[in-house]
């Protein structure tokens, strides 16, 4: 096979990665799943709350892994969030059982194509790499036997410690933050949040998760992680924004131990516009999103830190 088809033939492969992960979040959107929610607002879902690990390496998968980790714990009715590669598996003295299937997720790489060093050489500027993702596959510790005996299992959250923690979190974030009004919003030219109190949500957990959802907005100030806040109401921009802070207040949850129930899909139509248009935008969410959660919960005071640590772009060592 020539150099040139084999070249071709692996950016497909690149491209088609991006297609087959939003092709699967396209699908569950449709069905009216939130891929980041709805596990744990059904029964069907065994596992406790929390983000995925590697077993292994004890390290949180992030970014658009996590949502491909929560949805097959609950296509596949899995109790652990914990995973491991064939590899690990054998290391740890376990094993994969014989006939299961193991889940793809990736890592951003990025590489610089032919036509782009000629360019570089040709102007004498830099070379400008392409950012693509690479497939490994990781397995659950359900598939696994004889995995020592503190991996198999996922620690439950203490819900005693829950709402203390959110509120420490809130002060350390030196965002202000207005606990009034009847309706939830973050304002980026006065850098403010203003969310109802906890007694005008159905069920008072679910303010933690509008709480998070506004802090993540707040992430993207230009003197934070300077997102693009440009997109008026009802735009592309707009919908992709608000997709990052609701997969940013799904992981932040997560961290937390704090289980919301199922927010309704007010925003489900355009992400699904969003996703249908760009095959790259879930990645680019879930991994922004993954930025703003580690920049929030950063800011948790030691005394009520969390025995985790959230990674954003480690996906490539967490293999």
């Amino acid at each position: 096979m020539s150099n040139h088809h084999h070249r071709r033939e692996a950016a497909a492969g690149r491209a088609s990665l991006y297609d087959e992960i939003t092709d699967k979040i396209i699908s569950q959107l449709e069905a009216g799943r939130l891929p980041w929610v709805q596990p744990w607002g059904s029964a069907a879902a065994k596992a406790p709350l929390s983000l995925p690990r590697n077993a292994s390496t004890g390290r949180a998968y992030s970014g658009i892994n996590v949502l491909i980790l929560w949805g097959a714990v609950v296509e596949q009715g899995y109790t652990a969030q914990s995973w491991l590669t064939f590899r690990q598996a054998l290391a740890l003295g376990a094993n994969v059982r014989k006939g299961e299937h193991g889940t793809t997720v990736v890592y951003a790489d990025r590489f610089v194509p032919d036509d782009e060093k000629k360019r570089a050489r040709d102007t004498g500027e830099d070379a400008r790499p392409v950012p693509f993702l690479k497939k490994f596959t990781v397995f659950n510790a359900d598939q696994c036997e004889g995995l020592p005996q503190d991996m198999a299992a996922s620690p439950l959250p203490d819900p005693a410690l829950i709402e203390p923690r959110v509120e420490a979190l809130i002060k350390a974030t030196g965002i202000e933050f207005r606990i009034g009004g009847d309706r939830a919003y973050y304002l980026p030219t006065q850098d403010r949040i203003q969310v109802p109190p906890p007694q005008a949500f159905f069920e008072p957990i679910n303010w933690h998760r509008t709480a998070l959802h506004e802090l993540g907005h707040a992430t993207g100030h230009p003197s934070r992680l300077a997102r693009d806040f440009s997109g008026s109401f009802g735009t592309r921009k707009y919908a992709f924004e608000e997709l990052v802070a609701e997969i940013s207040a799904a992981f932040s949850c997560a961290a937390l131990g704090i289980v919301p129930t199922v927010r309704h899909a007010d925003y489900i139509g355009s992400w699904l516009e969003v996703l249908r248009q760009d095959n790259r935008a879930v990645v680019r969410a879930a991994s922004l999103a993954g930025k703003a959660a580690n920049w929030l919960l950063g800011h948790l005071p030691e005394e009520v830190a969390l025995p985790i640590e959230v990674d954003v772009d480690q996906n490539r060592r967490a293999a």
